[in-house]
């Protein structure tokens, strides 16, 4: 059986890797995996049902009853279904970041969720986004890229995303928040932030959306960027 291609798409928050992941996928027609929205589903989960997030064992076990959907509806994000309930609005608060960053360091809870992921890798291909996704989850994918850009850039664009949201958030304190988290993921035991030693490394600072796209695009050979016909 040929092996399905895989796009990963590395890079620490807010450096438009959901936005250019999608967007990828969508040209391709391959499938997408958000791997940060199943581990903020799984911390949403757990902080649901009253979970220690510091007992890995215990938050290893609600990862493992944990029913994650992605349902797309038109353009613009998918929902996301934790255990039935739509969830969408509250996994993009800072909070839910700060307990998926939490619980993503618990080596239990990164094996409970290594098979979930791997199912993702489905015909014709998967771009898949996240923190690990070159370096741990999909080690031999094909093609992969890490994506960054300056903490600045970052904070101004999850500071815009969030109030075109209706939510209210301090751009210095989200600012904070951003430094303090690259901290935390590139200086974690289990699966640091880092770029793969075969990634391509594209700092998307100042560039237009389309631009990266494209950047993105042109890691893949000729013949897969052609987009699938419906």
């Amino acid at each position: 059986m040929p092996r399905i291609p895989v796009l990963t798409i590395d890079g620490p928050s807010g450096s438009g890797k959901g936005t250019i992941s999608r967007a990828v996928a969508e040209r391709l027609g391959w499938h997408y995996l958000d791997s940060g929205a199943i581990y903020r589903a799984v911390g949403l989960a757990a902080a649901w049902e009253g979970v220690d997030l510091s007992d890995p064992e215990a938050v290893a076990q609600c990862a493992s009853r944990t029913e994650i959907r992605f349902e797309t509806a038109g353009e613009g994000e998918p929902h996301i279904i934790v255990n039935g309930k739509d969830a969408t609005r509250q996994l993009r608060m800072e909070t839910a970041g700060a307990a998926a960053s939490a619980i993503a360091a618990h080596p239990p809870v990164r094996a409970a969720l290594v098979d979930l992921q791997h199912r993702f890798r489905r015909a014709p291909g998967l771009v898949a986004d996240g923190r690990d996704m070159g370096t741990v989850i999909f080690p031999d994918a094909p093609y992969k890229v890490f994506l960054t850009a300056s903490a600045e850039e970052r904070a101004k664009r999850r500071h815009k995303q969030l109030k075109e949201k209706g939510v209210s958030v301090n751009l210095d304190s989200l600012l904070h928040e951003i430094a303090a988290r690259d901290e935390r993921d590139a200086g974690r035991a289990v699966a640091p932030l880092k770029p793969a030693d075969d990634a391509v490394i594209l700092d998307s600072t100042g560039s237009p959306i389309t631009e990266v796209i494209e950047r993105v695009l042109s890691v893949l050979p000729e013949k897969l960027r052609q987009p699938r016909q419906a």
